[in-house]
């Protein structure tokens, strides 16, 4: 039953700078557990992404106070009962959906998709129950299954992939989240083949991570959209062929570069004018994925008819459609050959006392991935 150091979040906030406001605060916290089917993990490398943002922002809803983060990688340091296939000393990946493997989405191979999961991780608990996490005798909730802003987290042994004790803690911290929904999204779910060509609107962690998944995937054409032009001298260090602005232009830009639009366009910017952008850049007969999480109050409609028309398809990508298991031993793998090369996502390092400061710099769009070291 160990106390520990967490980043707690009482309630959202917008004021800015977050650097200054420090809307995060480090608390000593209480962890009840692990206890069955739950395992203790030592932190050693959290890193930031635009979904934690939201979460401090209130653009996605969740209940409060909560420990914040779900992109992480540490050691085992206990493992409760009914524990099977991780042991003390484990270097694990942290996974913010967890999967049960036995509803009907599991059961399908679609761990990504699990209903109780899901369902957990809205009520800001566990899988296998919680919350587990409190503050004076105050409950505080878990992020995504996680809770990973802290010295340590209490998870379910269904949010964890073990990984060689040889990865680098920073580089096993990015295939829970940036990994699996950016490259995922473009190699299982667009299922992108050699020499298609993929316009990937929005180059933030997820965005740049799709950059690196086209190219692995071996697409002719890799075209990087966005407003800033920090980001568009990013997107062609990782392997972007053409750069484009975004704005209201930027969808007749690709359709000239390409003579009539892309096989694929990949929305990653969590905004519906990129959506808007990346189905208007598809090719007739092409593929549209989108990855960001719009805002639920965001008003939107879409020309049935021009869908059906245009024989275009529209796929929602959650987790990238990964089986975490599978997929990021896949990755792990591309990493080593040197075919994902995951070290130029992180643009800053830095210690976890810190978490403010890197949301500051998140949500003023001047990072992609910031590791944090508790």
């Amino acid at each position: 039953m160990p106390d520990f150091r967490a980043a707690v979040l009482e309630h959202c906030t917008t004021e800015r700078p977050f650097s200054d406001s420090a809307p995060l605060a480090m608390r000593m916290i209480h962890a009840d557990g692990p206890k069955a089917g739950e395992v203790l993990v030592r932190i050693r490398a959290a890193s930031l992404c635009r979904s934690d943002l939201s979460v401090v922002t209130g653009v996605r809803a969740w209940p409060m106070p909560i420990v914040p983060g779900h992109e992480a990688s540490g050691i085992v340091e206990a493992v409760g009962p009914e524990v099977t296939g991780f042991a003390k000393g484990d270097q694990v990946v942290l996974v913010y959906q967890p999967f049960c493997g036995t509803c009907p989405c599991c059961v399908a191979g679609d761990l990504h998709l699990c209903t109780p999961g899901l369902a957990a991780n809205r009520a800001g608990a566990l899988l296998s129950g919680g919350p587990r996490l409190s503050d004076g005798g105050h409950v505080l909730h878990h992020h995504m299954g996680l809770s990973a802003f802290a010295e340590m987290a209490v998870v379910s042994q269904h949010s964890l992939v073990k990984v060689p004790d040889d990865v680098p803690a920073e580089i096993a911290a990015l295939f829970g989240c940036a990994v699996m929904c950016g490259a995922g999204s473009v190699l299982n779910t667009a299922a992108t083949r050699p020499g298609e060509s993929i316009a990937i609107v929005g180059v933030g962690g997820v965005g740049a991570s799709a950059i690196l998944g086209a190219a692995m995937a071996g697409a002719g054409r890799i075209i990087a959209v966005d407003t800033d032009p920090l980001k568009r001298d990013m997107a062609q260090h990782l392997g972007a062929t053409d750069v484009v602005a975004g704005g209201a232009d930027a969808a007749a830009e690709i359709l000239e570069l390409t003579n009539g639009g892309t096989d694929i366009a990949l929305e990653a910017a969590g905004q519906l004018a990129a959506f808007e952008t990346a189905f208007a850049a598809t090719r007739r007969g092409g593929r549209v994925v989108t990855v960001g999480l719009v805002s639920p109050a965001t008003p939107f409609s879409l020309d049935i008819a021009g869908l059906v028309t245009a024989a275009k398809s529209v796929t929602g990508s959650y987790v990238g459609s990964c089986n975490p298991p599978r997929d990021i031993a896949r990755f792990l793998e591309a990493w080593r050959e040197g075919r994902l090369p995951l070290e130029r996502l992180i643009t800053h390092r830095l210690p976890l006392d810190q978490v403010n400061t890197a949301l500051e710099r998140m949500a003023a769009s001047a990072a992609l991935r910031q590791i944090m070291v508790p």
